[in-house]
């Protein structure tokens, strides 16, 4: 079938499975320890070293511009293992990194419950099932035959023996063995442990086989017996109460020994159905069904839920005990435009969407969830303050003083912690998808979208009414923004090409009229009065004229230089109000003929020519003839208008 031998794959993973598989005893596995003692690492360094094996970038933001914008001076560690999949939580991926390394090394983190926090579909269990993903893909361990907990064979050995064994092996023994294997040797193999048989298990979310996962439970029937199993009471007539068989060890922390055990929304459940943690984390022990002695316990335990819950948890002096054995990493919404798109681009590509998206389209959805998630700032505009938050460069109009993205952050601790959701936009998107024409969609119809889903929230009116501001009219406005430069980018041959031409040319004549000289003309050499008429016609773009004019001329031709000599190289995009005079000069310039070429019912041969023009410049950057159209229409009503 097309070249391919699905038979020869199929044999030839399993045998490569084949050596996955081993049947032995003790003795037989004390050789394999010998020659690999990592055989034996335990659940967190078993993880942490699944999560870093796929390797690690560590980037330096001082060598990257727009990161040192957003993140400062500080070494931002990227993973490999994280990359394809979560994108805007580099800080929680870092934290929750930080503690599967502490605790692959014994630290006290190895005795701690992961616990993650955040608002709805911010990617706490998506970062869960990550871990337990990553664990089913891992090579199988070495198990007690027939042990319900999936237990280290080594805990075979005599307390006695342990340091002759941890000596000879490189290794250090942790853990006792489980009730029923302590009562198959004693009675199965006469105390003779090094008979006992030892296999290999995978890992299995499934077949619940180092996964071990505790939904909330309904508080008026917390039954224990899911955390730590039961006693079958179909064996009580056939041995003592006492007696391990009647054991049924099928509880989340039997399954997840050696693994992961999982509790979603953990504080939904009452504190004392919780009580199981305090002992499998500090003592790592959990206790055993019915009479019988505590039991040891090898797992990473994971919990996660909203803020509100964990707020009303932590504000009860009560649970200190629990309290006191969490580490939680928080998990915001992005806050970052262009690691928002990448989130949808990636549920869309996993999806069976088929329509056309055209450009900007995510963008606009991705900038409404993100100002959402903004808290209002005196220093700057919500819009502002995505841009700033994106790492864009802001400055301030007037002056040579950028923004600093620390002062906002600082006066926003909890910044990213509500808002409009991802699986809301999502939502958004399938319906404008689904009702999409031609099988295409813009930023138009998404907007419209947007606005009917949000007055069908369930919200304060006020917050309704500042959603609605959002996508109504800021969002509206800047959408315009962008489409008016991209219309201008496509009559414009070399649009970049004269931006950099205008920029060159203004600090030229700037810098001259700032310091009193004249310009040599680079092509007769003569020397000329710096251009006023030229300098005014880019300032009043932007609503600078009179007196202040001077004042910008001095502020942009003081922080090019500063730039200069800093080694940093500049272009029009440099200083952003003279980049937003440039892009209107060049808008300006076009706008008229755009308005007449776009507006006009019957067109002349000329016109005829621009517009297709246009539209096959459009095209090649991204439109389909649908949306162009569309797009194009929507334009010659709202941005020109007579």
């Amino acid at each position: 079938m097309n070249g391919f031998d699905f038979a020869s794959m199929i044999q030839k993973d399993r045998s490569e499975r084949k050596h996955q598989q081993f049947s032995g005893t003790l003795l037989d596995y004390l050789s394999i320890v010998k020659e690999n003692p990592k055989v034996t690492m335990l659940a967190h360094q078993r993880m942490y070293e699944l999560l870093s094996g796929p390797g690690a970038e560590a980037v330096k933001t001082e060598e990257n511009s727009r990161l040192k914008r957003i993140h400062g001076s500080t070494v931002l560690k990227r993973y490999a293992f994280f990359a394809n999949d979560f994108y805007g939580i580099d800080k929680s991926i870092m934290q929750l990194m930080r503690y599967f390394h502490s605790a692959a090394l014994k630290g006290e983190e190895a005795r701690q419950v992961l616990y993650l926090v955040g608002p709805v579909g911010a990617g706490k269990s998506s970062l869960m099932e990550a871990l337990k993903k990553a664990l089913e893909m891992s090579p199988p361990i070495y198990v007690l035959q027939d042990c319900p907990m999936r237990e280290e064979p080594l805990h075979l050995i005599p307390k006695h023996l342990r340091p002759q064994f941890e000596e000879l092996l490189g290794i250090k023994i942790e853990g006792d063995l489980c009730p029923v294997c302590r009562h198959r040797l004693k009675h199965e193999f006469h105390g003779e442990y090094e008979k006992f048989p030892v296999t290999m298990s995978e890992f299995s979310i499934r077949s619940r086989k180092g996964v071990g996962v505790v939904p909330p439970v309904d508080p008026n029937n917390q039954d224990t017996s899911v955390l730590s199993g039961s006693v079958d009471i179909s064996k009580m007539d056939l041995y003592a109460e006492d007696d391990p068989r009647v054991m049924a060890l099928n509880g989340a922390f039997n399954v997840g020994n050696r693994g992961i055990v999982e509790f979603i929304e953990v504080f939904k459940n009452d504190v004392e159905y919780l009580h199981t943690m305090i002992t499998a984390t500090q003592e790592k022990s959990i206790p055993s069904p019915g009479k019988g002695s505590m039991i040891y316990f090898d797992g990473i335990i994971l919990a996660h839920s909203n803020e509100s819950e964990w707020n009303r948890f932590k504000s009860d002096h009560t649970n200190e005990a629990i309290l006191d054995r969490i580490v939680k990493v928080e998990v915001p919404y992005c806050l970052e435009l262009d690691e928002e798109v990448k989130i949808y681009r990636k549920i869309l590509k996993n999806s069976s969407f088929a329509a056309h998206i055209a450009p900007h389209t995510i963008e606009v959805a991705s900038m409404f969830a993100i100002l959402s998630r903004l808290t209002p700032s005196a220093k700057v505009d919500a819009l502002t303050k995505l841009k700033i938050y994106n790492g864009e460069e802001i400055v301030e109009k007037g002056s040579t003083k950028k923004v600093d993205v620390t002062e906002l952050r600082d006066e926003a601790r909890r910044e990213g912690m509500s808002g409009i959701s991802t699986r809301f936009i999502m939502k958004a998107l399938g319906a404008a998808l689904a009702e999409a024409e031609n099988d295409c969609i813009n930023p138009i119809a998404v907007l419209d979208t947007l606005v009917k889903a949000v007055k069908d929230m369930a919200v304060a009116d006020d917050e309704r009414k500042r959603y609605l501001s959002f996508l109504q009219d800021v969002l509206k406005k800047e959408y315009n923004k962008i489409l008016e430069k991209e219309v201008t980018k496509a009559f414009i041959h070399g649009y970049q090409e004269q931006a950099e031409s205008l920029f060159n040319n203004y600090l030229d004549h700037a810098e001259a009229f700032v310091n009193a000289t004249k310009i040599k003309d680079r092509n007769t050499g003569e020397e000329l009065e710096p251009d006023v008429k030229f300098l005014q016609s880019i300032e009043e773009q932007i609503g600078i004229g009179g007196t202040a004019a001077l004042g910008f001329r001095q502020d942009v031709t003081a922080y090019m230089f500063s730039l200069l000599r800093n080694g940093a190289k500049i272009d029009y995009r440099s200083y952003e109000p003279l980049k937003e005079a440039i892009e209107k000069k060049l808008t300006v310039s076009v706008k008229e003929l755009s308005r007449v070429v776009t507006k006009a019912r019957v067109r002349d041969g000329e016109q005829d020519g621009k517009y297709n023009a246009m539209v096959e410049e459009m095209k090649r950057n991204g439109y389909c003839d649908h949306c162009c159209n569309v797009i194009l229409k929507y334009a010659a009503n709202n941005l020109w208008k007579d």
